[in-house]
């Protein structure tokens, strides 16, 4: 299985794997999320260590069950080779009503397949009020016309 765009990166293609990793985690659908990462693909989300498909899935089902109404965005930080870094801010709110707006940067390594055999994310969240949200969509996909993290100063 293949998932263009294929390293080496360009600017180009790592602002699209970018894209496409945002839309997919906008999905919140984990099975779907789950085959961009090679079978065996390693994670370090936060203290939480994870290793394979196998273990993503639940993984996601979890995060999303607790971060409900996640919108996310992800920019290009730097790309070399086959590795791509990427600075991202999602909102989200718990089960409370409490809303977070949380803070991060991920490091990413491809297979020769384009699919991602490492992620390590560093994230922090950021209590906000309802007032303060930026991230106003419906949920899926961000739209092409919604400002990015640069464009809304994050």
């Amino acid at each position: 299985m293949s998932r263009p765009p294929l390293p080496p990166f360009t600017a180009e293609t790592a602002t699209q794997k970018a894209r496409l990793a945002e839309d997919a985690w906008n999905s919140r659908d984990p099975e779907k999320v789950a085959q961009a990462y090679t079978i065996d693909s390693v994670w370090r989300n936060r203290s939480e260590f994870v290793t394979g498909r196998e273990q993503i899935i639940p993984f996601l089902a979890r995060k999303w069950a607790k971060e409900l109404d996640y919108r996310l965005i992800k920019e290009v930080w730097a790309w070399q080779d086959r590795r791509i870094a990427v600075r991202f801010a999602y909102e989200w709110h718990d089960d409370s009503g409490t809303w977070f707006r949380s803070y991060g940067n991920e490091n990413w390594e491809f297979d020769d397949a384009g699919l991602m055999a490492r992620r390590i994310a560093s994230i922090n969240d950021r209590p906000i009020a309802a007032s303060e949200r930026l991230f106003i969509w419906p949920l899926g996909r961000r739209p092409d016309d919604h400002p990015s993290l640069s464009a809304l100063d994050l």
